[in-house]
């Protein structure tokens, strides 16, 4: 790793700076990707809390000669925001917005506001900011403008700069100066002459701007000087940042030109088509009907979303036959009838072109109209996750950004896909392709395989012809992602000479010492080979590492560290994991910047050389450890993030690391074998409390065992479960499961569990079968501490095993009922694999609800109390369904039930206990757990199926919290 920077300086910056500074090697790490394929070490890691701490920066950096690059929420993908010297965060505490203007539709940000934040307030005012990237949940408004972003409503909303009015910023010498339509204003002394400037350099240029730069909407490579032409009656100055990528200013605050909120009404057409030429030559006849948007779906985009469980409800409604390619067309007039009426004519112009449906190959195709909201909503989730869902290959090659932003003109739109399509299959790969057909700017990406040495070339090749090619179309080699180290070296080619050297001046009458992420828009690295997995570690680029190495899915047979880095490179670092709202991916993390869900990026520096000498040390590195400490395991992004990224299977590979380098720890222990000492320890159940009550205790058990000290401990039942108390029929109908905590501290749960399966006509025996009592009653605790391998361990082969020779159910039948949801969700993997069920059938036997049979429990059960307010577990959400407690509960009369939490209660087994994780565990509590708890009423019952939760209600809300079982047991008795 590159040297952090040195003592001193870092002295300076802490001495100066309210805000932190960082030179730690996971901060480092993490800060050295972002969402494009390179790779560069900073030498520090900067949180600033205010403009001044931006000057101070400034002032230390300008004096040292360090390199500063600002940065939001990492999404760009040409790699503007990695670059050595200090990064700037300005996503954890710039991100106030200053000022709502209703009337005048204005607004006023900070750099670091996330776009969904501020549609969020915008909305209560019948407002929102049109340029809607698929990126909204955690793209920064500072770095949209710096990157120039568009939307997929472009066409009728424009882009960054049509929607920018004024930005305040700091110069590179540290004056603080607004840019706007008056020019350029600052204090304490003018800056009429950095504005005259500038207009002399387009000045000087302006046949050859009017010669060079395409006549596109997407057209955002270089700076903006056609905006400061002397044919611009009222040039706006603000646009010649808008779009620099932080290479001439640090931005303080932007005043944003706000825009009516679509109507609730819309439409939205779903053009199916045959072949993908078919759809590219309609795509301008589409246009004139005058839609906000058109949006491209390929066929492999269609294929990779079937196998991604979050899209195949969609698919399923929206799709008719198998196209080659979709036209997602809307409609958002003020008028609903207008809307639909605009839909009955795309149906009639695909007609009027030949499409039908029932004609085969290219003219296959027609229109699906969709009215519902839900259904409009799902189907754009589905479209914005085209990059995620692209990224989703499970194969060696992935698809690799670096022409995918080109965008032509709609005349030339179907010639030049089908062109560039025949260049791939010449380098022997083909593209992908999707988003803004109606703007002429479509996302295509060649699949390449990034270790290998012709894949290498090929993207190099594959750049410069793709180029010739747009420039032969009179298109934009840089339409919407920027330029970053990509496309930048491409200027001289697609503008000229003089374009160049007038992006020269520009830049240096703004920044002279070249301090402001240099090597970006002008004098810009080489377009550059991405780091490959080798022994001899990453290639270097004037100074600078990148790329980022490249693996195929994790499988069983990799070493730890290939494993690791296998499950680590399924993420492509487009941040769906820094979504501040919506979903329950990921509860702790997005909560800090600095570590969000590509913390796991923390230790790829170490996992791309655990080659040769470096393997299994890259996994059990420091930075990638602190990475992954506050993962909880709860799976939440196995199902949300749109490239099924697995956190949890990172964190048991390198915890199994940890633990093969240096043993397990004492707590570790403890938590592992509990269920071989709890029999023993149980009858001193009472002794075992006095830890809790005695605070001394407590504290010694934090400093030597690390359990935290104002932290309860589960405490064992005086009279734990025994497996008599089950029937001894001597063919049960189900078998009960008896799991470790539910049967030595919460018997009543098992024994709750028992009537009602009795009184549903089940005749349940508990499991027991040979071997140690241990075997059949443990799973959930010796799954923590690094154990590999999906079912866990043996003793859930043991349980599936013992189960099977009892003849508790046939090789169709699913698994038996349990107490607990973590602890059927490890072992019914092993309980599936021993009856050798399919995968889906694999999936239903994971309910941990008992089961009604013929209704008769339902006609028993009767209501006695308030409301009852059902507390899902992140494993019932981890599946997409509501959480078994509520809808058993809702399924009874007399039973009516509140909603249930939407994010993990924190407790995660033993995360809530340890010293280090205990106030973690609280702030997850409070995201969503407690505030529902606190609305129940005195007399309303809490209903928490997950033993983690019932506890973490108890301790942090002190209310107790039953499992549902015991609830229905309730009911039954009257």
């Amino acid at each position: 790793m590159p040297p952090s920077l040195a003592p001193a300086i870092e002295r300076r910056l802490r001495a100066r700076l309210r805000g932190e500074v960082r030179t730690d090697a996971g901060t480092r790490g993490r800060y050295a990707t972002d969402a494009s394929h390179y790779q560069v070490i900073p030498a520090a890691v900067v949180f600033p809390r205010s403009a001044d701490d931006l000057v101070a920066v400034l002032d230390v950096a300008r004096e040292e000669g360090i390199p500063v690059t600002a940065r939001g929420g990492g999404t760009s993908q040409a790699g503007q925001t990695v670059n050595r010297g200090i990064v700037v965060d300005c996503s954890r505490h710039l991100n106030r917005i200053r000022l709502i203007d209703p009337e005048r539709r204005r607004a006023i940000v900070e750099p670091g506001v996330v776009l969904d934040s501020l549609n969020r307030l915008l909305a209560r005012h019948g407002l929102w900011f049109p340029v809607d990237v698929s990126t909204a949940s955690r793209a920064t408004l500072g770095g949209m403008a710096a990157n120039n972003s568009a939307g997929a409503r472009s066409l009728r909303f424009g882009i960054m700069r049509d929607n920018v009015a004024a930005i305040d910023a700091l110069l590179a010498d540290g004056t603080r100066a607004r840019f706007d339509e008056h020019g350029v204003r600052a204090a304490p002394r003018p800056l009429a002459a950095l504005a005259a400037d500038l207009r002399a350099i387009a000045a000087a240029e302006a046949e050859e701007i009017e010669a060079r730069f395409p006549k596109l909407q997407r057209r955002v490579g270089g700076y903006n000087l056609d905006a400061l032409l002397p044919s611009v009656a009222r040039p706006n100055l603000a646009e010649i940042l808008v779009g620099s990528e932080g290479t001439l200013a640090l931005f303080t605050e932007i005043e944003l030109k706000l825009a009516p909120a679509l109507p609730k009404h819309r439409s939205l057409g779903v053009c199916h088509f045959g072949s993908f030429r078919a759809a590219m030559e309609a795509t301008g006849a589409i246009v004139g009907l005058g839609p906000v948007a058109v949006e491209l779906v390929d066929r492999t985009m269609l294929e990779l979303a079937r196998g991604i469980p979050m899209f195949q409800a969609t698919l399923a409604a929206m799709l008719r036959g198998e196209p080659d390619a979709l036209l997602l067309v809307e409609f958002a007039e003020a008028d609903a009838t207008t809307n639909r009426a605009r839909v009955a004519e795309l149906a009639a112009l695909l007609g009027d072109l030949g499409f039908a449906w029932d004609k085969a190959g290219a003219r296959f195709g027609g229109v699906v109209e969709v009215l519902e909201p839900a259904l409009q909503a799902a189907i754009a989730e589905l479209r914005t996750a085209g990059l995620n869902v692209m990224m989703s290959m499970k194969e060696e090659g992935k698809p690799v950004s670096f022409v995918e932003d080109c965008a032509v003109p709609l005349e030339h739109l179907a010639d030049y896909t089908e062109r560039l399509s025949e260049l791939f299959a010449r380098h022997g790969t083909r593209g992908t392709w999707y988003a803004h057909a109606g703007s002429g700017c479509l996302h295509v990406r060649p699949v390449l395989n990034l270790k290998l040495e012709k894949d290498v070339a090929a993207m190099r090749a594959i750049a410069e012809e793709a180029f010739a090619l747009v420039r032969a179309y009179k298109g934009s080699h840089s339409g919407e992602h920027g330029d970053g180290i990509v496309r930048s070296e491409f200027h001289a080619v697609m503008f000229g000479p003089r374009i160049v050297a007038a992006f020269e001046q520009v830049k240096d009458r703004f920044d002279p010492r070249g301090i402001l992420n240099p090597n970006r828009i002008v004098r810009a690295s080489a377009h550059g080979r991405p780091r490959r997995c080798s022994a001899t570690g990453p290639t270097t680029v004037r100074g600078e590492r990148t790329g980022r190495c490249s693996t195929g899915p994790t499988t069983r047979a990799r070493a730890p560290a290939a494993a690791f880095q296998a499950a680590v490179e399924m993420c492509n670092n487009n941040g769906a994991c820094r979504a501040l709202a919506g979903g329950v991916m990921c509860p702790v993390l997005p909560r800090d910047a600095g570590r969000d869900g590509r913390g796991a990026r923390a230790g790829e520096h170490a996992a791309a050389r655990a080659v040769g000498p470096a393997r299994g040390r890259a996994v059990v590195a420091e930075p990638v450890a602190e990475a992954l400490a506050l993962c909880v395991s709860c799976k939440a992004c196995r199902r949300e993030c749109p490239t099924a990224v697995d956190m949890a299977r990172m964190k048991i590979e390198v915890r199994a690391a940890q633990v093969a380098a240096h043993g397990l720890g004492l707590r570790d222990r403890l938590i592992a074998f509990l269920p071989r000492y709890a029999p023993r320890v149980a009858r001193f159940g009472s002794l075992a409390a006095i830890r809790d009550a005695v605070p001394a205790l407590a504290r010694w058990s934090e400093r030597l065992l690390g359990f935290a000290a104002d932290r309860p401990l589960p405490r064992f039942a005086r009279a734990p479960w025994r497996d008599a108390e089950a029937d001894a029929a001597a063919t049960p109908d189900v078998v009960l499961f008896a799991d470790t905590f539910n049967r030595w501290f919460e018997p009543e749960t098992l024994r709750a569990a028992t009537r009602v399966l009795q009184a549903g006509g089940f005749r349940p025996r508990a499991a027991r079968g040979r071997g140690p009592p241990a075997v059949l009653r443990s799973h959930l605790p010796r799954g923590r501490p690094g154990r590999r391998g999906e079912g866990g361990a043996a003793p859930h082969s043991g349980c599936a095993r013992a189960l099977c020779a009892r003849g508790a159910a046939d090789r169709r039948a699913s698994s038996p009922p349990a107490c607990s949801p973590s602890a059927t969700r490890r072992w019914c993997w092993a309980w599936a694999r021993r009856r050798r069920l399919s995968p889906t059938r694999r999936c239903c036997s994971r309910s941990s609800s008992p089961p009604i049979r013929g209704g008769s429990l339902l006609r028993c059960a009767r209501g006695r109390c308030g409301r009852r307010w059902c507390m899902g577990t992140a494993t019932a959400r981890r599946s997409g369904r509501s959480p078994p407690s509520r809808r058993l509960c809702a399924s009874c009369p007399g039973l009516p039930c509140g909603r249930s939490t939407s994010s993990c209660c924190g407790m995660a087994g033993a995360f809530g206990y340890q010293a280090e994780t205990a106030a973690v565990s609280r702030a997850m509590a409070e995201l969503a757990l407690l505030p529902a708890v606190r609305t129940a009423g005195p007399a309303d019952v809490i209903v928490a199926n997950g033993f983690s939760c019932r506890h973490q209600i108890a301790d942090l809300a002190g209310r107790a919290a039953v499992h549902p079982a015991q609830v229905l047991a309730a009911a039954l008795a009257g």
